[in-house]
């Protein structure tokens, strides 16, 4: 079997599974599976193959037909200018949540050695990312599950990024002083998650997913661990803009505003904390 035969293998296999993506799948798995750069398949379209490389991609067409996110049968995910290796552990990292990181870089610019932390870090994406590209920050990344910090430490060794990691329970408060505070919280509901793609809904760990009132939670403890001054930012379902940037202003937060994500969707909301008293 040519290169050229299996990729057409297995864009039919994924487009019978009912995957949307099914080409980019098939030579994104063709290409893991012979360790070899995606743009080189197609000059090596007429090249066979031996069977332990067509049985080693089939293995990944079987995964991915079973509708395993594409990240956890690759094992890694880019994010912004990291690679981070991603499994059932954790969230896949997705396009808007580099919004979030983005807005964190806006308003942390100017400031040498700002204190960071990033609540619920799952693989330790935005965390990694914040200390990544502004070296000066000192970031925290707390999450309640050891499995996804277990990661979220092995992605910082990787990156050769320093963050300090820290298991916490929301429910027990938060601990600290920081310039920032960032989380992208549980935010679908269980009857939501219902709906959502088998990507999601049957693999993606459902601590890190459904959550009614994690954002709640977590917009009422930054309080107490805000500089005067500091900033909030989450990350928001794409239609939950206005009822999160109304929940900041009743909790007292100031210059309250939404960002859009790539879709054109409002997707993060920040606020500032600087009350005349401390709450």
């Amino acid at each position: 079997m040519t290169v050229g035969e299996l990729l057409a293998e297995g864009e039919a296999e994924l487009k019978q599974a009912g995957i949307d993506t099914a080409r980019l799948d098939a030579e994104l798995l063709v290409a893991r599976a012979l360790r070899r750069p995606r743009v080189e398949l197609y000059a090596d379209r007429a090249r066979e193959l031996v069977p332990a490389q067509v049985a080693g991609a089939r293995e990944l067409f079987e995964r991915r037909s079973r509708r395993e996110p594409l990240a956890y049968v690759l094992g890694e995910w880019g994010f912004r200018r990291l690679t981070l290796k991603v499994d059932h552990r954790v969230l896949v990292p997705r396009p808007e949540t580099e919004v979030v990181v983005g807005r964190c870089l806006e308003l942390l610019e100017g400031m040498d050695s700002p204190a960071v932390l990033d609540v619920g870090t799952g693989s330790g994406a935005i965390a990694l990312a914040i200390a990544d590209e502004h070296p000066g920050a000192r970031v925290t990344a707390a999450d309640v599950s050891e499995e996804a910090l277990e990661l979220a430490r092995e992605n910082a060794v990787a990156s050769g990024v320093a963050v300090t990691f820290e298991r916490r329970d929301l429910t027990l408060g938060l601990a600290g002083t920081f310039d920032l505070v960032v989380s992208n919280p549980p935010y679908v509901s269980a009857e939501e998650i219902e709906e959502l793609q088998p990507e999601v809904r049957d693999w993606e760990p459902r601590l890190a997913t459904v959550g009614d009132t994690h954002t709640e939670s977590i917009a009422r403890a930054a309080r107490r661990v805000l500089r005067h001054g500091g900033w909030l930012v989450l990350e928001v379902a794409a239609d939950h803009g206005e009822a999160v940037s109304s929940l900041l202003r009743d909790l007292g937060y100031d210059r309250v505003r939404s960002s859009k994500d790539l879709a054109g969707r409002d997707r993060v909301v920040e606020g500032q904390w600087a009350p005349s008293t401390t709450p």
